[in-house]
Protein backbone atom coordinates (compact mmCIF):
# COMPACT_ATOMS: atom_id res chain seq x y z
CA UNK A 1 0.00 0.00 0.00
CA UNK A 2 1.40 3.34 -1.17
CA UNK A 3 0.12 6.91 0.37
CA UNK A 4 1.76 10.01 -1.07
CA UNK A 5 0.97 12.30 1.30
CA UNK A 6 -0.93 11.88 5.17
CA UNK A 7 -5.01 11.17 4.83
CA UNK A 8 -7.00 12.15 7.04
CA UNK A 9 -10.59 10.77 5.42
CA UNK A 10 -10.73 7.71 3.48
CA UNK A 11 -13.98 7.84 1.14
CA UNK A 12 -14.68 4.33 -1.62
CA UNK A 13 -18.03 3.64 -3.28
CA UNK A 14 -19.09 0.19 -5.03
CA UNK A 15 -21.83 0.68 -7.50
CA UNK A 16 -24.81 -1.34 -7.10
CA UNK A 17 -24.39 -4.31 -9.51
CA UNK A 18 -26.29 -7.14 -7.56
CA UNK A 19 -24.40 -9.35 -5.25
CA UNK A 20 -20.69 -9.22 -4.39
CA UNK A 21 -18.50 -11.91 -5.86
CA UNK A 22 -14.59 -13.14 -4.78
CA UNK A 23 -13.48 -10.17 -7.73
CA UNK A 24 -15.15 -7.49 -5.64
CA UNK A 25 -13.74 -8.89 -2.54
CA UNK A 26 -10.44 -9.02 -3.81
CA UNK A 27 -10.46 -5.95 -5.37
CA UNK A 28 -12.13 -3.97 -2.89
CA UNK A 29 -13.90 -5.19 0.14
CA UNK A 30 -10.77 -6.58 1.86
CA UNK A 31 -9.03 -3.12 1.47
CA UNK A 32 -12.34 -1.23 3.08
CA UNK A 33 -12.00 -4.22 5.91
CA UNK A 34 -7.83 -3.44 6.40
CA UNK A 35 -8.29 0.81 5.76
CA UNK A 36 -11.43 1.23 8.33
CA UNK A 37 -9.26 0.55 11.27
CA UNK A 38 -6.93 3.29 10.24
CA UNK A 39 -8.71 6.18 9.10
CA UNK A 40 -11.97 7.59 9.80
CA UNK A 41 -13.62 5.93 6.45
CA UNK A 42 -16.79 6.37 4.32
CA UNK A 43 -18.00 3.77 2.47
CA UNK A 44 -20.87 3.76 0.02
CA UNK A 45 -23.24 1.79 -2.28
CA UNK A 46 -23.43 4.01 -5.41
CA UNK A 47 -27.27 3.09 -6.80
CA UNK A 48 -27.31 5.85 -9.04
CA UNK A 49 -23.80 4.84 -10.56
CA UNK A 50 -26.19 1.63 -11.52
CA UNK A 51 -28.27 3.65 -13.44
CA UNK A 52 -25.49 4.42 -16.20
CA UNK A 53 -25.78 0.72 -17.60
CA UNK A 54 -29.36 -0.32 -15.84
CA UNK A 55 -31.80 2.73 -16.64
CA UNK A 56 -33.83 -0.04 -18.31
CA UNK A 57 -33.52 -2.14 -15.55
CA UNK A 58 -34.05 0.29 -12.40
CA UNK A 59 -36.90 -2.05 -10.33
CA UNK A 60 -34.05 -4.09 -9.09
CA UNK A 61 -31.29 -1.35 -7.59
CA UNK A 62 -32.90 -1.13 -4.50
CA UNK A 63 -32.79 -4.54 -3.39
CA UNK A 64 -29.14 -4.90 -4.84
CA UNK A 65 -27.89 -1.94 -2.83
CA UNK A 66 -29.51 -4.24 0.13
CA UNK A 67 -27.67 -7.54 -0.65
CA UNK A 68 -24.49 -5.53 -1.19
CA UNK A 69 -24.74 -3.83 2.33
CA UNK A 70 -25.51 -7.33 3.70
CA UNK A 71 -22.54 -8.83 2.00
CA UNK A 72 -20.35 -5.93 2.92
CA UNK A 73 -21.01 -6.45 6.93
CA UNK A 74 -21.09 -10.07 6.82
CA UNK A 75 -17.01 -9.55 5.06
CA UNK A 76 -16.35 -7.66 8.10
CA UNK A 77 -17.30 -3.86 7.84
CA UNK A 78 -17.74 -2.58 10.63
CA UNK A 79 -20.43 0.24 11.13
CA UNK A 80 -18.33 1.37 14.20
CA UNK A 81 -15.45 1.87 12.95
CA UNK A 82 -17.26 3.24 9.15
CA UNK A 83 -19.78 5.46 7.73
CA UNK A 84 -21.77 3.09 5.08
CA UNK A 85 -23.98 4.71 3.74
CA UNK A 86 -26.29 4.64 0.66
CA UNK A 87 -25.49 7.37 -2.44
CA UNK A 88 -28.70 8.20 -3.63
CA UNK A 89 -30.33 8.84 0.30
CA UNK A 90 -27.44 11.84 0.75
CA UNK A 91 -29.10 14.28 -2.17
CA UNK A 92 -26.02 16.70 -1.77
CA UNK A 93 -23.87 14.02 -4.24
CA UNK A 94 -26.66 15.33 -6.68
CA UNK A 95 -26.25 19.02 -6.21
CA UNK A 96 -22.21 18.97 -6.15
CA UNK A 97 -22.55 16.62 -9.80
CA UNK A 98 -24.44 19.68 -11.04
CA UNK A 99 -21.86 22.10 -9.80
CA UNK A 100 -18.99 20.57 -10.86
CA UNK A 101 -20.80 19.96 -14.42
CA UNK A 102 -20.53 23.49 -14.64
CA UNK A 103 -16.69 23.44 -14.60
CA UNK A 104 -15.36 20.33 -16.59
CA UNK A 105 -14.62 20.84 -20.11
CA UNK A 106 -16.34 18.29 -21.89
CA UNK A 107 -12.68 16.91 -23.54
CA UNK A 108 -11.64 15.62 -19.81
CA UNK A 109 -14.95 13.10 -20.24
CA UNK A 110 -14.59 12.09 -23.74
CA UNK A 111 -11.12 10.53 -23.13
CA UNK A 112 -12.15 9.27 -20.33
CA UNK A 113 -10.96 5.20 -21.31
CA UNK A 114 -13.65 3.18 -18.88
CA UNK A 115 -16.68 5.36 -21.39
CA UNK A 116 -14.79 4.40 -24.52
CA UNK A 117 -14.65 0.39 -23.07
CA UNK A 118 -18.02 0.45 -21.64
CA UNK A 119 -19.12 1.71 -25.31
CA UNK A 120 -17.77 -1.42 -27.21
CA UNK A 121 -18.43 -3.97 -24.61
CA UNK A 122 -21.90 -2.99 -24.31
CA UNK A 123 -23.00 -1.17 -27.72
CA UNK A 124 -26.39 -3.39 -27.88
CA UNK A 125 -26.99 -1.83 -24.78
CA UNK A 126 -28.16 2.19 -25.95
CA UNK A 127 -25.22 3.85 -23.75
CA UNK A 128 -24.64 6.86 -25.24
CA UNK A 129 -26.29 8.54 -22.56
CA UNK A 130 -25.23 12.02 -20.57
CA UNK A 131 -25.29 10.04 -17.42
CA UNK A 132 -22.41 7.42 -18.85
CA UNK A 133 -20.32 10.00 -20.35
CA UNK A 134 -20.47 12.55 -17.10
CA UNK A 135 -20.25 9.51 -14.46
CA UNK A 136 -16.69 10.23 -14.01
CA UNK A 137 -18.01 13.94 -12.51
CA UNK A 138 -20.50 12.28 -10.64
CA UNK A 139 -17.40 10.21 -9.00
CA UNK A 140 -15.60 13.57 -8.50
CA UNK A 141 -18.94 14.60 -5.74
CA UNK A 142 -18.84 11.50 -4.77
CA UNK A 143 -15.32 11.57 -2.98
CA UNK A 144 -15.18 15.72 -2.19
CA UNK A 145 -18.68 15.67 -0.76
CA UNK A 146 -16.57 14.09 1.84
CA UNK A 147 -13.75 16.17 2.06
CA UNK A 148 -12.38 12.59 0.93
CA UNK A 149 -8.22 13.00 0.25
CA UNK A 150 -7.33 9.45 0.66
CA UNK A 151 -9.47 6.94 -1.89
CA UNK A 152 -8.21 3.47 -2.14
CA UNK A 153 -7.70 1.96 -6.10
CA UNK A 154 -5.69 -0.56 -7.99
CA UNK A 155 -3.09 0.90 -10.43
CA UNK A 156 -5.68 0.37 -13.58
CA UNK A 157 -7.97 3.29 -11.71
CA UNK A 158 -5.81 5.64 -11.56
CA UNK A 159 -6.74 7.40 -14.86
CA UNK A 160 -10.29 7.61 -13.15
CA UNK A 161 -8.86 9.14 -10.18
CA UNK A 162 -6.79 12.05 -11.76
CA UNK A 163 -10.04 13.06 -13.48
CA UNK A 164 -11.22 13.36 -9.97
CA UNK A 165 -7.99 15.55 -9.45
CA UNK A 166 -8.26 17.75 -12.59
CA UNK A 167 -11.93 18.70 -11.35
CA UNK A 168 -10.52 19.94 -7.98
CA UNK A 169 -8.01 21.48 -9.32
CA UNK A 170 -10.21 23.25 -11.52
CA UNK A 171 -12.87 24.12 -8.56
CA UNK A 172 -9.76 25.68 -6.35
CA UNK A 173 -8.35 27.78 -8.87
CA UNK A 174 -12.10 29.51 -10.05
CA UNK A 175 -13.50 29.68 -6.05
CA UNK A 176 -10.63 29.25 -3.85
CA UNK A 177 -8.61 26.45 -1.77
CA UNK A 178 -11.74 24.35 -0.87
CA UNK A 179 -10.93 20.91 -1.40
CA UNK A 180 -7.44 18.93 -0.89
CA UNK A 181 -6.89 16.80 -4.19
CA UNK A 182 -7.66 13.24 -3.15
CA UNK A 183 -4.71 10.74 -3.23
CA UNK A 184 -4.51 7.18 -4.28
CA UNK A 185 -3.96 4.94 -1.67
CA UNK A 186 -2.74 2.20 -4.10
CA UNK A 187 -3.98 -1.86 -2.80
CA UNK A 188 -2.95 -4.68 -4.93
CA UNK A 189 -5.80 -6.56 -6.83
CA UNK A 190 -4.87 -9.95 -7.73
CA UNK A 191 -6.33 -11.23 -11.27
CA UNK A 192 -9.86 -12.98 -10.01
CA UNK A 193 -10.81 -14.60 -13.54
CA UNK A 194 -14.65 -15.56 -14.27
CA UNK A 195 -16.01 -18.79 -14.86
CA UNK A 196 -15.21 -18.63 -18.20
CA UNK A 197 -11.77 -17.19 -17.89
CA UNK A 198 -12.69 -13.40 -18.34
CA UNK A 199 -12.65 -10.85 -15.79
CA UNK A 200 -15.58 -12.35 -13.04
CA UNK A 201 -18.94 -10.30 -13.81
CA UNK A 202 -22.41 -10.61 -13.00
CA UNK A 203 -22.88 -9.39 -16.94
CA UNK A 204 -20.97 -12.11 -18.06
CA UNK A 205 -22.56 -14.57 -15.77
CA UNK A 206 -19.06 -16.20 -14.77
CA UNK A 207 -18.95 -14.57 -10.73
CA UNK A 208 -18.63 -16.53 -7.73
CA UNK A 209 -20.59 -14.95 -5.35
CA UNK A 210 -20.08 -14.65 -1.44
CA UNK A 211 -23.61 -15.51 -1.07
CA UNK A 212 -22.99 -18.45 -3.25
CA UNK A 213 -24.07 -22.07 -1.36
CA UNK A 214 -21.31 -24.45 -1.16
CA UNK A 215 -22.89 -26.49 -3.75
CA UNK A 216 -23.15 -23.94 -6.16
CA UNK A 217 -19.62 -23.06 -5.81
CA UNK A 218 -19.03 -26.84 -6.61
CA UNK A 219 -21.34 -26.35 -9.29
CA UNK A 220 -19.29 -23.32 -10.83
CA UNK A 221 -15.80 -24.44 -10.50
CA UNK A 222 -16.05 -27.98 -12.05
CA UNK A 223 -17.07 -27.19 -15.69
CA UNK A 224 -14.48 -23.93 -15.19
CA UNK A 225 -12.14 -23.38 -18.40
CA UNK A 226 -8.40 -24.44 -18.52
CA UNK A 227 -5.87 -24.25 -20.69
CA UNK A 228 -6.85 -24.97 -23.79
CA UNK A 229 -3.94 -27.08 -24.40
CA UNK A 230 -4.87 -29.65 -22.26
CA UNK A 231 -7.66 -31.49 -24.89
CA UNK A 232 -7.47 -34.93 -23.25
CA UNK A 233 -6.48 -35.84 -19.85
CA UNK A 234 -2.74 -36.93 -20.78
CA UNK A 235 -2.03 -33.68 -22.51
CA UNK A 236 0.55 -31.31 -20.63
CA UNK A 237 -0.59 -28.13 -19.98
CA UNK A 238 0.56 -24.49 -19.32
CA UNK A 239 -0.42 -23.67 -15.17
CA UNK A 240 0.61 -19.78 -15.78
CA UNK A 241 -2.70 -19.33 -18.77
CA UNK A 242 -5.30 -21.28 -16.44
CA UNK A 243 -7.80 -19.32 -15.04
CA UNK A 244 -8.56 -21.75 -12.68
CA UNK A 245 -4.64 -21.33 -11.16
CA UNK A 246 -5.18 -18.17 -11.12
CA UNK A 247 -7.75 -19.10 -8.14
CA UNK A 248 -5.52 -21.28 -6.48
CA UNK A 249 -2.74 -18.08 -6.42
CA UNK A 250 -5.32 -16.32 -4.20
CA UNK A 251 -6.65 -19.46 -1.93
CA UNK A 252 -4.14 -21.84 -1.90
CA UNK A 253 -1.76 -22.57 0.06
CA UNK A 254 2.28 -22.93 -1.50
CA UNK A 255 2.33 -26.69 -0.83
CA UNK A 256 -0.87 -27.69 -2.56
CA UNK A 257 -1.14 -25.21 -5.53
CA UNK A 258 2.92 -26.53 -6.75
CA UNK A 259 1.80 -29.89 -6.50
CA UNK A 260 -1.22 -28.85 -8.90
CA UNK A 261 0.62 -27.02 -10.84
CA UNK A 262 3.47 -29.85 -11.17
CA UNK A 263 1.18 -32.24 -12.13
CA UNK A 264 -0.62 -30.13 -14.86
CA UNK A 265 2.61 -29.77 -16.91
CA UNK A 266 3.31 -33.48 -16.74
CA UNK A 267 0.07 -34.47 -16.72
CA UNK A 268 0.60 -36.12 -13.77
CA UNK A 269 -3.05 -35.05 -12.37
CA UNK A 270 -6.66 -33.98 -14.66
CA UNK A 271 -8.41 -30.80 -13.99
CA UNK A 272 -10.91 -32.18 -12.28
CA UNK A 273 -8.14 -33.16 -9.52
CA UNK A 274 -7.22 -29.59 -9.89
CA UNK A 275 -10.27 -27.65 -9.19
CA UNK A 276 -11.11 -30.40 -6.34
CA UNK A 277 -8.10 -29.08 -4.46
CA UNK A 278 -9.05 -25.04 -5.15
CA UNK A 279 -12.47 -26.34 -4.13
CA UNK A 280 -11.14 -27.45 -0.78
CA UNK A 281 -9.37 -24.24 -0.14
CA UNK A 282 -11.85 -22.05 -1.76
CA UNK A 283 -14.58 -23.45 0.69
CA UNK A 284 -13.35 -22.87 4.12
CA UNK A 285 -12.79 -19.37 2.81
CA UNK A 286 -16.60 -18.49 1.92
CA UNK A 287 -18.23 -20.33 4.62
CA UNK A 288 -17.22 -18.00 7.45
CA UNK A 289 -18.67 -15.24 4.77
CA UNK A 290 -22.07 -17.09 3.93
CA UNK A 291 -22.88 -17.95 8.15
CA UNK A 292 -22.32 -14.38 8.92
CA UNK A 293 -24.87 -13.57 5.88
CA UNK A 294 -27.24 -15.75 7.25
CA UNK A 295 -26.77 -14.11 11.18
CA UNK A 296 -27.20 -11.07 9.52
CA UNK A 297 -30.28 -11.87 7.71
CA UNK A 298 -31.88 -12.84 10.69
CA UNK A 299 -32.25 -9.26 12.05
CA UNK A 300 -33.40 -7.13 8.94
CA UNK A 301 -34.09 -3.97 11.29
CA UNK A 302 -30.68 -4.00 12.72
CA UNK A 303 -29.45 -3.40 8.94
CA UNK A 304 -32.14 -0.64 8.52
CA UNK A 305 -30.29 0.86 11.84
CA UNK A 306 -26.77 0.64 10.37
CA UNK A 307 -27.92 1.62 6.72
CA UNK A 308 -30.21 4.59 8.48
CA UNK A 309 -27.35 5.75 11.38
CA UNK A 310 -24.52 5.69 7.87
CA UNK A 311 -27.11 7.80 6.07
CA UNK A 312 -27.30 10.27 9.09
CA UNK A 313 -23.76 10.87 9.64
CA UNK A 314 -22.99 11.07 5.94
CA UNK A 315 -25.78 13.66 4.98
CA UNK A 316 -24.35 15.88 8.27
CA UNK A 317 -20.78 16.22 6.78
CA UNK A 318 -21.85 16.31 3.47
CA UNK A 319 -24.55 19.25 3.96
CA UNK A 320 -21.35 21.03 5.60
CA UNK A 321 -19.51 20.45 2.65
CA UNK A 322 -21.94 22.02 0.30
CA UNK A 323 -22.49 24.91 2.59
CA UNK A 324 -19.17 25.45 1.78
CA UNK A 325 -19.25 24.48 -1.77
CA UNK A 326 -22.29 27.24 -1.89
CA UNK A 327 -20.52 29.86 0.05
CA UNK A 328 -17.29 30.01 -2.07
CA UNK A 329 -19.23 29.86 -5.58
CA UNK A 330 -21.57 32.58 -4.66
CA UNK A 331 -24.98 30.86 -5.03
Amino acid sequence: MEEKTKITRVVSLIRATGRLHIGHYEGVIKNWVELQGKYPSFFGVADWHALTSRYEESKGIAQDTREIIVDLLACGLDPKKSTIFIQSQIKEHAELYLLLSMITPLGWLERNPTYKEQLRELEERGLQTYGLIGYPVLQAADVLAYKGDGVPIGQDQLPHLELTREITRRFNKLYGNLFKEPTPIFTASPKVPGTDGRKMSKSYGNAIYLSDSAGEVEKKVRPMKTDIARITRKDPGNPEVCPVFDLHKIYTPDEPREWCAAGCRTAGIGCIDCKMVLLDHLQPFLEPIREKRKEILKTPKKVDAIIHQGNEKAAEVAAKTLTEVRSAIGV
